[in-house]
């Protein structure tokens, strides 16, 4: 072989090893595209699973106020739930959020007590009757001193609720003018499970 032709030679593989770098860099920059393309995909994946979460399954709260003393306190963080109510309807004695029906942004957290199509009332001793019948529960953190609305006969219509507060002469509820009856499109959910302060972690027991 000529010294022309080795050369020549040389310089063709150099060329080529050249070219073969230029592929390999096309190739790490096409590598990164799809990881970060993956990687998009994974975090709009999990945003779009987050908002249908909170939107339709759960949502936090954090109690303010002590109207629902003992059984939850001030600053305690809860997780209501969303779900169960699409399928079932709110039983006596759950625990229910519902806006404030003057202050969208203000919720309401008290205990069901009286269901659609009964009759409540609340005499002067502070006993509460459902269709004339006394109501057996010691949910109360304390006799009820003012029956407000149910001193006199409260009909519950088709779809509507009467909720009071644990606290009973600490409570702004369905005795209140201000609240009434609530309507079961305003509820949100039951308040289900407790996460914070951690000493009181877990679920919210009737």
């Amino acid at each position: 072989m000529s010294d022309a032709e080795k050369k020549h030679e040389v310089k063709t593989g150099a060329a080529g090893q050249k070219a073969g770098g230029k592929k390999k860099k096309k190739s790490n920059k096409g590598g990164f595209l799809k990881e970060f393309i993956t990687f998009s995909i994974y975090l709009l994946s999990i945003l779009i699973l987050t908002w249908l979460l909170m939107t339709y399954v759960v949502q936090r709260t954090v109690v303010e106020g002590e109207s629902m003393e003992n059984c939850l306190q001030d600053g305690d963080n809860l997780l209501v739930d969303k779900f169960t109510y699409r399928s079932h309807e709110p039983k006596r004695f759950d625990v229910v959020v519902f806006p404030y029906a003057y202050d969208a942004k203000t919720y309401y957290i008290k205990r069901v007590i009286g269901l659609p199509g009964e009759t409540v009332y609340i005499d002067g001793d502070g006993v509460i009757y459902i269709n004339e019948e006394k109501l057996e529960e010691n949910y109360g953190n304390e006799v009820i001193l003012d029956g407000g609305l149910a001193t006199g006969f409260v009909f519950l219509g088709s779809d509507e609720y009467f909720v009071l507060g644990d606290n009973r002469n600490h409570s702004t509820d369905s005795r209140d003018p201000s609240v009434g009856p609530v309507k079961r499109d305003s509820i949100i959910g039951r308040a289900a499970f407790r996460i914070w302060p951690f000493s009181k972690f877990g679920k919210i027991n009737k």
